[in-house]
């Protein structure tokens, strides 16, 4: 009697073992402690995006705001449009605002880098749904070392 029970709290303990750990993964792979409150939505359209992904972190400054949560083609030139997921804790970016495609290191991954713009009277707020207009393109490295090679072949 005395081994059954204790083969029942045994199995109690690896269960909630395992919930334990499926906890802390599924927290750990969504990195959503920025975004996981209240959010609003921006939009940016680029030329390249270069590896940007789904998920990708959205930074000013070095500290993550939001994340990138959808990407798709748009327009009639098929140009990539962003959509980013910021918290409703940084919601003071004006419209002057830019965003930037940016590698961490040299082959590191990819994020988005949001410049604030100045604030004044004449100059509005961005608010959910709104788009950023002033965006850079991922500098692609394949191409640099296509235009140094050219550059190379002209001298």
């Amino acid at each position: 009697m005395e081994s059954r029970k204790t083969q029942l709290w045994v199995g109690i303990f690896v269960v909630l073992g395992v919930l334990a750990l499926s906890f802390i993964a599924l927290r750990a792979a969504s990195g959503t402690m920025t975004t996981s409150g209240e959010t609003y939505t921006l939009y940016a359209k680029f030329d390249n995006i270069g590896s940007l992904k789904v998920r990708s972190p959205v930074k000013v400054g070095g500290v993550v705001v939001g994340r990138v949560t959808n990407i798709s083609l748009t327009g009639d030139y098929y140009e990539p449009l962003v959509e980013m997921s910021i918290s409703k804790e940084y919601d003071e970016f004006s419209e002057t605002s830019s965003v930037s495609v940016l590698t961490s290191g040299l082959l590191g991954e990819q994020y988005l880098g949001l410049q604030p713009g100045f604030i004044d009277d004449s100059v509005s707020m961005l608010e959910d749904g709104d788009s950023i207009t002033d965006t850079k393109s991922a500098l692609v490295l394949e191409n640099l070392i296509g235009q140094f090679l050219f550059s190379q072949g002209n001298d």
